[in-house]
């Protein structure tokens, strides 16, 4: 593969994600329900989703459990997800978006269509449809090889640390 290209792609996504961590922040600073924006990203899927058990949702959102207890206990107390008894099985719940959770939902979605809208405003329909579906691709991709990828990270720490033991 081409290293330049792949070096440019990842110092971009870096300053994407920096540049999105530093948005969120000053915005979460201004919105009025005080929900931080990972856990508007998890009632999103959950509206998206459906009802799930709070284990499946941890596993969609690649979280671990206790964050997503946490985002789910903000939730619940804004009144925008409840916990109902799982129909498959009553002793477990499944968390399940209120009325007011879809309201709020479509609000957050639509301020970000528009944000997104703003960003790509000179763009052309097709570049911006042929973006869509490259960043769709990528994404399906990572998310595809992404046990691949912490395989051979554990794999290169341990040889990296195991070799300097030895050495010590």
């Amino acid at each position: 593969m081409d290293e330049q290209t792949i070096d440019t792609i990842a110092m971009q996504l870096t300053r994407l994600q920096r540049i999105r961590d530093r948005t969120a922040a000053q915005i979460g600073t201004w919105t009025k329900d005080g929900l931080d924006p990972a856990a508007f990203a998890t009632l999103i899927r959950l509206c998206h989703d459906g009802p799930m058990r709070s284990g499946a949702l941890a596993d969609v959102l690649h979280s671990d459990a206790s964050t997503v207890s946490r985002q789910v206990a903000q939730l619940v107390g804004k009144q925008l997800v409840e916990r109902q008894a799982d129909p498959a099985d009553g002793r477990a719940t499944v968390l399940v978006v209120t009325e007011r959770g879809r309201t709020v939902a479509e609000e957050v979605r639509r301020r970000r269509n528009e944000n997104l809208s703003r960003v790509m405003a000179e763009w052309a329909p097709q570049t911006r449809a042929e973006f869509a579906e490259l960043l769709r691709q990528f994404v399906d991709d990572f998310e595809r090889t992404r046990p691949e990828m912490i395989a051979a990270m554990r794999r290169n720490w341990d040889q990296t640390f195991s070799g300097t033991e030895k050495d010590t």
